[in-house]
């Protein structure tokens, strides 16, 4: 069915909404750069992302501009899926180091699948896929095999444009996509920390301050498929937003897609540096990549 809004059900088991009583932190705002596209304005797309093997080679060119994030801590609950294209939760995963990708799998999977329904009110989840990330973040300059050590990414970017996000439905629903793509249809990712987050943390743009001029498609090639992502051109009003000190007891949703075009479809994100945690350990975190159907 298609609605307008999502669903906000009653929370069960171990996910809880952020509730008004948390005790507040000392809110943070950091000066720092993101790194946008360098849009060399001629029309041409973006050089495309190659993943082969062990190796992501991602040579798109960027420009570094010196922006605001600011710190959501005391304040999530002012900033939900539709109204702003992420969330934060509470919810303690059974896992924890997620070493094992078996494990994350079997066990992490559901777990989450059971999340996504009762935030967003679905009625089918399918995930298609995880990212750990516990390297450096020069880690694509480290050639072959970089995939081995991949770390934060920072270039500001959607994980798939509107085209990309039909493309990647069909990819893996086969002979099921053209009946479920009928229904409201999202792609939505829960970010996690494996440990809490000092260095590289993760800065995510309010939707409603990015505009659509400032995505550019770019492509993504695969050994056996394509996909496509926005990259992100600069702008000084996009608001960009991180949980300072963020604990693996605190998701992060990411909304990457809507069909539903009566609210914000799509949230930019980036790791950014902090100048203040430059001699911290590197990050680690799971992203959860999931096709949500209403």
């Amino acid at each position: 069915m298609a609605v307008g809004t999502t669903q906000q059900q009653p929370l069960t088991g171990t996910a809880q909404a952020r509730s008004a009583d948390t005790q507040p932190r000392n809110r943070r705002t950091v000066v720092t750069t993101i790194n946008y596209y360098d849009d060399p304005g001629d029309g041409s797309p973006p050089t495309p992302i190659v993943v082969g093997g062990q190796k992501v080679t991602n040579e798109r060119k960027m420009t570094p501009r010196t922006m605001t994030v600011t710190d959501v801590s005391g304040d999530e609950d002012s900033f939900t899926l539709d109204t702003h294209g992420f969330q934060y939760i509470r919810h303690t995963s059974v896992e924890k180091d997620f070493a094992d990708e078996e494990t994350v799998r079997s066990v992490y999977y559901p777990e989450m699948e059971r999340v996504y329904k009762e935030i967003t009110g679905a009625s089918r989840v399918v995930i298609f896929n995880h990212q750990i990330r516990r390297g450096p973040a020069n880690w694509h300059s480290l050639g072959e095999r970089n995939t081995e050590h991949r770390g934060p990414l920072h270039k500001a970017h959607v994980d798939q444009s509107y085209e990309g996000a039909v493309m990647m439905a069909r990819h893996h629903l086969g002979d099921e996509a053209d009946e479920l793509l009928k229904r409201r249809f999202q792609i939505i990712n829960i970010w996690r920390p494996i440990k809490t987050v000092h260095k590289d943390p993760l800065a995510v743009a309010d939707g409603n301050t990015v505009a659509e001029e400032d995505l550019v498609p770019g492509a993504i090639i695969y050994p056996r498929h394509r996909a496509e992502t926005w990259t992100i051109k600069p702008n000084p009003a996009h608001r960009w937003y991180f949980k300072d000190k963020q604990c693996p007891d605190e998701p992060l949703l990411i909304k990457c897609f809507d069909s539903d075009t009566s609210v914000v479809r799509r949230a930019a994100h980036c790791a950014f540096r902090d100048p203040e945690m430059d001699d911290m350990e590197s990050r680690q975190s799971i992203d959860i990549r999931a096709l949500v159907f209403h």
